[in-house]
């Protein structure tokens, strides 16, 4: 089988579900291409992986030049000749549909939908654009039961399959005391000091404005708590100048971005990530292989990933600093119970999360549609494969 992939990110968890995947599809024998941009962290990291890596120039969000780049992708698909062509995120998932327009056996992968990112307008064009585009896909995939109702609930149409995200569990190992010892020592921090780590793309998204809106209050009750912040993006300056706002700035980190988040992982005593909108996000997974609590903005994919233990402590209103501030401040106070959690964290990884049982769902997924040669839900079935001249 050939699969290509499209990814528009290409940074974040977005592009490391890409890599976990290629690396689990080259080691079933499969020829895996990948189509990015060349200048992001995916590239090389897909390469490594296995992948043959072909570079689409492409900008992160919708613009004046996405006809251009649909055509860039289509010359790209019909050179590759794949047997399914994988779509991630909403910038791929636009030009790849609008390149193909369902001729090549097309899995749209949202990662979180477009419409929930956006308001008024936009969101309103969004919402009609994913509303029309399901029938170039042959399946949604979703990575939360919540992101396929959200679908639904909007009127979208189509060939539902849902897929909980996953990590891999041999990269992502347990970190012990010993560890997060050695993981502090590296990083220069303080072996005794309560520490929350967010891990991230710095922006409105994953709301680390709201975390530090929040972190004077954890600071009241526990002066001796840390945070760090792990990750880049666009509102890293805007962060930056907020943390200097902050009663005791020097109590939070700016780690900037990372190539391993790992040491990271394994400093902390909780991952927190008080997201506005996700479809399942990936850092808190690999947090809890890495056996840390975390605490999640009650948000698509959030709820399910959990342990039933991890429910009432791991869970917060989104966009509620003072909700968020409490359960950090009771968490941090009680590492003995952290730890605990931690484990239980891990031990949901390894049942319900383990990479190499999405990679296997995924390949039964494309097997099928190639099989059944099922449509879109609301095109013309068609067989021939060929990407359309341009018109």
């Amino acid at each position: 089988m050939t699969i290509l992939h499209v990814s528009q990110p290409v940074d974040g968890g977005v592009a490391r579900v890409v890599v976990d995947l290629v690396r689990g599809q080259r080691e079933a024998g499969c020829r895996v291409l990948v189509a990015c941009p060349a200048d992001g962290r995916l590239a090389a990291e897909a390469a490594a992986a296995g992948a043959l890596v072909l570079d689409w120039q492409a900008g992160r969000s919708p613009g004046p030049g996405t006809l251009a780049e649909a055509w860039r992708l289509r010359r790209i698909v019909r050179g590759a000749n794949p047997d399914v062509l994988h779509l991630h995120s909403a910038k791929a998932g636009l030009a790849g549909r609008l390149a193909v327009r369902g001729a090549v056996p097309t899995v749209f992968q949202p990662h979180a939908w477009s419409f929930a990112a956006v308001q008024g307008p936009v969101a309103a064009a969004s919402l009609r654009w994913e509303r029309f585009a399901t029938r170039w896909a042959r399946a949604v995939l979703c990575v939360s039961a919540q992101e396929r109702r959200d679908g639904e609930q909007a009127g979208l149409t189509a060939r539902w399959q849902v897929i909980p995200n996953g990590v891999d569990l041999r990269h992502h190992a347990p970190a012990d005391s010993a560890a997060r010892r050695a993981a502090r020592m590296s990083l220069g921090l303080d072996l005794e000091d309560p520490l929350a780590v967010c891990v991230g793309r710095l922006c409105r998204q994953k709301g680390q404005d709201i975390l530090l809106d929040a972190w004077p209050t954890v600071t009241e009750q526990l002066p001796g708590a840390r945070l760090a912040l792990v990750g880049g993006g666009p509102e890293a300056t805007a962060l930056a100048d907020r943390v200097r706002e902050l009663p005791d700035p020097a109590r939070v980190r700016m780690a900037g971005d990372v190539t391993d988040p790992r040491p990271w992982l394994a400093a902390a005593d909780l991952v927190v990530l008080p997201s506005r909108w996700e479809g399942m996000a990936l850092a808190p997974l690999e947090a809890m292989a890495t056996a840390r609590p975390v605490l999640l903005s009650d948000v698509p994919g959030a709820r399910e990933c959990l342990p039933p233990e991890l429910l009432r402590t791991g869970l917060v209103e989104p966009e509620n600093p003072a909700a968020l501030a409490h359960l950090i401040a009771q968490a941090l106070k009680d590492p003995i119970e952290c730890e605990r959690l931690g484990l239980l964290a891990r031990e949901r990884m390894s049942d319900y999360h383990d990479v190499r049982g999405v990679v296997r769902q995924v390949e039964l997924l494309y097997r099928n549609l190639l099989r059944d040669g099922v449509p879109g839900p609301r095109a013309a079935g068609r067989r021939d494969t060929r990407v359309p001249e341009r018109s």
